[in-house]
């Protein structure tokens, strides 16, 4: 019955803008003052722009590969490891409770959250290590999933066409790592949420598997974390909104910042390049070394080499290995 469907999206628009106007922070991007898509497009008279995004990302083929994307260790056998999907939502989670907590962006928030790593290789780190070397001394350049993930939804994604989303969404998937800082608060919220999210998560991982034990973990910066990781991202979180608001930014304090990149370095040292996961890593870097030669000696470009790896899961790359 569309003039009862019309009812409804005629108002929709000015309900969504009089609810961010009462709601919402000043200093939040407003659904409907996006700087727009590259690409213009009749509005949905159902969803804001960023609801729209937030869908097209989830339909995305990229998304759905991440739940067989390594977060840390290769085809994990325990059904409760992570993986890159279960980061993704993990992350987006936290970043709508932040964002709901400061009066900003949710819907926003919730799409950059969604797509942040959609151009992530497999095998995690290694596996973009491995890929970034190759193409460096292959082709003169290198590689970097922040930079991947926009190129994913930008060209690769709906065969070549890509899902046209926001210049804000598109910003805060770019900027969620590397040198710049994203140009909204939202997208800020997820560049430090990203980290808060996996580096607990990975402890927990990591001492599920073994590798690690409580007591190896790093006792002056858990004392003032939290013994869990539940407790730890409770009070990150509550740390990162606290200062936020006091700072008009996004923003942690300087002693729980300084304490969560105390974490970050003591997992690099002793998990994502530490000696109990050497012998995965050496694999990922064979396996992608392996597929890329194949790659090169078939006449593929840099970019449709960097696309076709980059796209592969896990256990597609080893199966492709294992068949040549």
């Amino acid at each position: 019955m569309p003039e009862l469907a019309g009812r409804v999206a005629d108002s929709f628009e000015l309900r969504v803008r009089e609810h961010e106007e009462r709601w919402l922070s000043p200093l939040a991007v407003r659904s409907y003052e996006t700087r727009g898509r590259v690409r213009e497009e009749p509005p949905c008279r159902l969803r804001t722009p960023f609801q729209r995004d937030r869908d097209r990302i989830v339909h995305s083929k990229a998304f759905r590969r991440l739940r067989n994307k390594t977060q840390v260790w290769i085809e994990p056998a325990h059904d409760h490891f992570r993986t890159r999907l279960t980061h993704t939502l993990e992350t987006t989670g936290i970043s709508r409770g932040v964002a709901r907590a400061l009066g900003l962006n949710e819907d926003l928030v919730e799409a950059i959250g969604l797509g942040h790593d959609l151009g992530h290789t497999p095998f995690g780190h290694t596996g973009e290590d491995a890929l970034d070397a190759r193409l460096r001394e292959h082709f003169g350049r290198g590689f970097r999933h922040n930079e991947h993930s926009l190129r994913v939804v930008d060209v690769i994604e709906r065969d070549g066409r890509g899902l046209n989303l926001t210049a804000e969404v598109r910003d805060g998937i770019l900027n969620h790592t590397g040198p710049d800082q994203p140009g909204t608060l939202e997208g800020k919220i997820v560049r430090i949420v990203d980290r808060v999210a996996y580096i607990n998560h990975d402890i927990d991982d990591a001492v599920r598997a073994g590798v690690l034990t409580e007591n190896e973990l790093p006792q002056d910066e858990l004392e003032l974390l939290g013994a869990t990781g539940a407790r730890r991202i409770d009070r990150l979180v509550h740390d990162l909104v606290e200062t936020s608001e006091a700072t008009g930014d996004i923003a942690q304090s300087e002693e729980v910042g300084a304490a969560m990149l105390a974490l970050r370095s003591f997992m690099f040292e002793r998990v994502y390049l530490g000696p109990h996961t050497r012998k995965q890593h050496e694999q990922a870097r064979e396996v992608i070394g392996r597929i890329f030669e194949q790659l090169v000696a078939r006449g593929e470009s840099a970019d449709e080499v960097t696309d076709y790896i980059a796209g592969m899961t896990d256990r597609f790359a080893l199966t492709y290995v294992e068949q040549l």
